[in-house]
């Protein structure tokens, strides 16, 4: 499990992440966030705990993703299957995401709400992941951003799978943080 606490002068965000079943306990005074970590959590199989709270929602809504991102990170799994698809329909909306965790940080995508394209591409950033999200139809708001939330969970959950080896040519890769 990978538990960071980050702190500014704007937000204070506690979140946990670790392989599960879906899980989330999100405590935070934004409910339609609250919903898209839950939402995010079951999709992606993962285990969430987020306890957050800060001065404005774009803030709160920008520090939780990175925070996100940055937990999660330290849960992809040495063989990952690294590659993951998926297309949700919700109602009249319909949206695809492909995402790959191989380390090399990208988000390409548009929503109809900025805060949550913004959310998806600081979660992505930290992730270390690439990530491509595209609308293919919808006009309820709340159905595209959460067919989005889903579809990325979705790719996300194939990607962490456990593969039967380093899927890359390269190999592993092996990031060292050394002290002077």
């Amino acid at each position: 499990m990978s538990t960071l606490k980050r702190e500014t002068r704007e937000t204070r965000i506690r979140a946990s992440v670790r392989p599960g079943d879906g899980r989330a306990e999100v405590r935070t005074r934004d409910r339609f966030l609250a919903h898209m970590v839950e939402t995010l959590a079951r999709y992606a199989g993962v285990d969430i705990e987020v306890e957050a709270e800060g001065d404005l929602r774009h803030h709160l809504v920008e520090d939780v993703a990175i925070t996100l991102g940055l937990a999660l990170a330290d849960e992809v799994p040495e063989r990952a299957r690294r590659y993951g698809w998926a297309v949700v329909p919700m109602d009249e909306a319909l949206v695809e995401a492909a995402v790959d965790t191989g380390g090399r940080p990208y988000y390409v995508g548009k929503l109809p709400s900025r805060l949550y394209t913004h959310f998806l591409h600081s979660f992505s950033t930290n992730l270390g992941a690439t990530v491509h999200v595209r609308v293919l139809r919808g006009r309820d708001h709340h159905h595209v951003v959460e067919a989005a939330v889903k579809a990325v969970g979705l790719a996300l959950r194939q990607a962490l799978e456990e593969g039967e080896g380093v899927f890359s040519t390269k190999g592993s890769v092996r990031l060292e943080r050394l002290e002077d």
